[in-house]
């Protein structure tokens, strides 16, 4: 299978997983060894400005980061990941693609509600993994669908909007397809 680095990774209405139900998730890796994930539509209970207070960031309250934290998946769900759009400041920040890029460094938390901040940036906690072949076989299994990843699915769209324009990128309405998996 082909990777699916920088691809949307849609749960099928079927899928009857109580934490990946109608999930949205962002393949950051992909390769012989598994993959890993962050999902960008299940929102925890804390807005940004909460986890900085949290995580005792030298930072005052800012109106403009009032927006939801995300799950980004069951696995580490302590440490944070910052999605974000290409910014050449961030040296620790790894390009995924050429409008997407990902950092875990707490530096880029600080300047989050600054004139140094990225333009678009959402932050998760945790991520989704994958073993060798599991996420493939999944896919074979009629879990998820994919498509090409939507920088404005990821930064612009609203968070309950988002499995809906996921899954209308395809071209599709999902909510009609067979949760019956076919092999010709």
């Amino acid at each position: 299978m082909e990777s699916l680095e920088n691809q949307l990774l849609i749960a099928m209405p079927a899928l009857n997983d109580s934490y990946f139900n109608k999930t949205v998730t962002y393949i950051c890796e992909h390769n012989d060894e598994g993959a890993m994930g962050l999902i960008i539509n299940l929102p925890v209970n804390i807005t940004l400005n909460e986890l900085l207070i949290q995580i005792e960031a030298d930072v005052e309250s800012n109106p403009t980061l009032e927006q939801q934290v995300l799950t980004g998946g069951p696995v580490a769900n302590q440490r944070g990941f910052v999605l974000h759009s290409p910014q050449d400041c961030w040296e620790s920040s790894l390009s995924l693609s050429d409008d997407i890029m990902i950092t875990t460094s707490k530096d880029i938390l600080m300047a989050l509600g600054t004139d140094d901040a990225p333009k678009d940036f959402l932050v998760t906690l945790g991520y989704a993994g994958w073993g060798p072949g599991q996420l493939e076989e999944e896919i074979q299994a009629n879990s998820w669908l994919t498509t090409t990843a939507d920088s404005t699915i990821l930064f612009k769209t609203p968070i309950e909007l988002r499995w809906k324009k996921a899954t209308e990128k395809l071209g599709i309405d999902i909510t009609h397809l067979s949760s019956d998996v076919g092999h010709a």
